[in-house]
């Protein structure tokens, strides 16, 4: 239990992807002046040294953030995401890869709220550490399921709701769908987006399935694969699924999936997918 390490992973081609939709989302609220509140379910360490001893043994980032922080045709969809990376990383060296947290700590405003939450007992100190200085944040080690509970509806209801697990256990696919069918009915107008990793494509199925029955309408899929489903081990795709998404996500990720799909999966073996599980 709780043996998963983002610091593995940090910067491949499925945080390039989440990362993205979740700086779209953000600008799209910052839009309004009324504050809000990101609430970050599973907010991991915040910040990953990518020449530290876990990210060097997978070189994952190597075909994610690597491939596209430094490119010249950059499609203005990643304008956001991209500059908090480089925010991190002065001198056009990629030595840090910013989590969820980071992301979201660079591009709220001074009134926004922010409401993070992690259990695993080596990376709660560095979050902890990252946001000590920041008054905006509030941390909490913590079930991240609990919160959709105890923390929602906030003040403003206005709000961003990340939802990322590990998918360490299988139970976890049944836990984000009754957390947000729990978190939804106290926040139903908040915008709810969830990740999720295709390692077995029946998974996902029957996650999607649950989630129609929930009876909530406007659920976005959204979805980027660098080789085909497949039975055999490991991750193969991974996507989001977006709650009342902002009314220009659609087009936004329809626009910008093409080009990275382009430059991270060069082989020609991905393919991306924006559609409506559940529409209006």
């Amino acid at each position: 239990m709780l043996s998963y390490r983002h610091s593995f992973h940090a910067g491949n081609h499925a945080d390039v992807l989440k990362h993205t939709v979740q700086s779209l989302i953000i600008s799209a609220l910052n839009e309004k002046e009324k504050p809000y509140l990101y609430l970050d379910t599973h907010a991991g360490a915040g910040r990953y040294l990518l020449s530290g001893e876990h990210a060097e043994r997978t070189g994952e980032y190597l075909e994610g953030i690597a491939r596209i922080w430094q490119q010249d045709d950059l499609p203005e969809e990643l304008a956001a995401y991209i500059s908090v990376v480089k925010n991190y990383n002065p001198g056009g060296k990629l030595r840090y890869y910013p989590g969820s947290p980071l992301i979201a700590r660079h591009l709220l405003r001074e009134h926004d709220q922010l409401q993070l939450t992690e259990l695993h007992s080596s990376d709660f100190p560095m979050l902890r550490s990252e946001f000590q200085k920041d008054d905006r944040a509030r941390l909490a080690r913590a079930d991240g399921y609990q919160q959709l509970k105890s923390k929602l509806p906030p003040p403003s209801r206005r709000g961003l709701i990340l939802i990322d697990p590990p998918y360490e256990m299988k139970s976890d696919y049944q836990a984000v769908v009754q957390g947000i069918q729990e978190g939804y009915k106290r926040f139903g107008t908040g915008v709810f987006a969830l990740w999720y990793p295709v390692v077995l494509r029946q998974q996902i199925k029957r996650m999607f399935n649950e989630l129609q029955a929930t009876g909530i309408r406007r659920i976005l899929q959204i979805e980027l694969g660098v080789r085909p489903d497949s039975d055999r081990f490991g991750m193969t795709a991974s996507g989001m699924i977006v709650i009342n998404p902002p009314w220009k996500l659609e087009q936004q990720m329809n626009n910008v999936l093409p080009w990275l799909e382009k430059v991270l999966v060069p082989s020609g073996t991905g393919h991306h997918k924006v559609s409506w599980i559940v529409p209006e």
